[in-house]
């Protein structure tokens, strides 16, 4: 595949020194992108490690800490105590314990909220989605259950879980990524098991009609495709119908899929990284019956939370990608044609590590940062 030639990251008026170190609050200069002229501010504070989020009918934006904790963000940027009802996580490891939220699709009618989240069971610690809804006065979960582990358990190292949650806007079903956990590079591969793959299920767990492997004896029939590292981004092209995955790489080999049913995405018999020590995982980059990334880095940026935008508030961004990344740090836009990648540039860059970017009803971005005393910020338009 060829690789993209990165454009230009920032434009001449950048944020002073002083702000710089302060971090980014309100009343910043502007920042230049190619498409846009914006500021970036801090819109809500005291956040331990935000790791996933969802906006409210009302515009507030219920948000989840990765130790265990849920918190309301309200239009103004005022963060509610801890909601009541979460249910436990696991909090020990660099990457487990509480990680994304989805609104069900008709969530005005029944309230129902998703978590993905870690689990310990018998055997290990494993991935867990469940269900609940948010109470009449926003003030905690109720009726949480859990609606799918993503076994088999596993023990040792608590990393690479995946964990992004999106549903289909034509088909409504629930997608969810997994990781491989890190030790076991083959799960990955195996389909008899749930890790390292993007499930498509019903909103109880159970597999979803028109799956490719429904019916297929020893085959998991959640699966929709399979051949993942630690997938930690999902969203569905507006223009497109398709659905897009951000894969972190190791040693190089950051991806961005776009995702086929039945789709074997190679990990790790097929990559385009190396091992952290230099050796090789494969001396393939690519193969037949595999699918090749759309996008790669190398050296790598760790991406993490994805997201399309189509609003208004930038109308040079509409049809781009926002890649929350986490190392280097900062923002990545790909523009897009098509189910294509056409270009790259970096904003915010080597600042803080971000770990989600969402389009705003009021068409801006927000970008929770993965640290201990979290943020959310906000880009406006200059």
């Amino acid at each position: 595949m060829r690789k993209r030639s990165v454009l230009a990251v920032m434009g001449a008026a950048c944020l002073a020194s002083s702000v710089a170190a302060q971090g980014f609050r309100n009343g910043g200069a502007a920042e230049q992108s190619e498409r846009a002229t914006f500021h970036v501010s801090t819109f809500a504070t005291g956040l331990d490690r935000p790791w996933g989020a969802a906006f409210l009918p009302d515009g507030h934006l219920l948000v989840t800490e990765r130790p265990g904790r849920m918190r309301i963000v309200d239009r103004e940027g005022r963060v509610s105590p801890p909601l009541g009802g979460v249910p436990p996580v696991g909090t020990d490891g660099w990457e487990g314990s509480l990680l994304d939220i989805a609104l069900a699709p008709d969530f005005v009618e029944t309230r129902e909220v998703y978590l993905c989240h870690t689990a310990t069971v018998p055997g290990g610690v494993l991935t867990r989605l469940t269900r609940g809804r948010l109470s009449p006065d926003g003030t905690a979960l109720e009726g949480t259950a859990p609606v799918l582990d993503a076994a088999p358990p596993q023990e040792g190292i608590r990393d690479h879980f995946g964990c992004r949650i999106v549903f289909g806007p034509r088909d409504g079903r629930l997608y969810l990524s997994t990781g491989d956990r890190f030790t076991d590079r083959g799960r990955a591969q195996r389909l008899d098991d749930l890790a390292g793959k993007v499930l498509r299920l019903e909103r109880d767990g159970r597999p979803a009609a028109g799956n490719p492997f429904l019916g297929r004896p020893g085959v998991r029939p959640e699966i929709f495709c399979y051949g993942f590292r630690n997938p930690q981004g999902l969203a569905f092209n507006p223009w497109t119908g398709s659905l897009w995955a951000s894969d972190l790489g190791p040693r190089g080999g950051d991806e961005v899929n776009v995702i086929r049913a039945g789709g074997n995405y190679g990990w790790p018999l097929v990559t385009q990284g190396v091992n952290t020590d230099g050796s090789a995982i494969s001396d393939l980059q690519s193969a037949p019956g595999m699918e090749d990334p759309i996008h790669v880095w190398t050296p790598v940026v760790s991406p993490s939370g994805i997201g399309f935008y189509d609003g208004s508030a930038f109308p040079g961004w509409r049809g781009s990608l926002f890649v929350a990344a986490l190392n280097t740090p900062g923002l990545v836009r790909l523009s897009t044609e098509g189910d294509r990648v056409t270009g790259e540039e970096r904003l915010l860059w080597n600042r803080v590590r971000m770990r989600h970017v969402l389009q705003g009803p009021d068409g801006r971005l927000y970008i929770l940062t993965d640290e201990a005393d979290g943020r959310i910020l906000r880009l406006d338009p200059a």
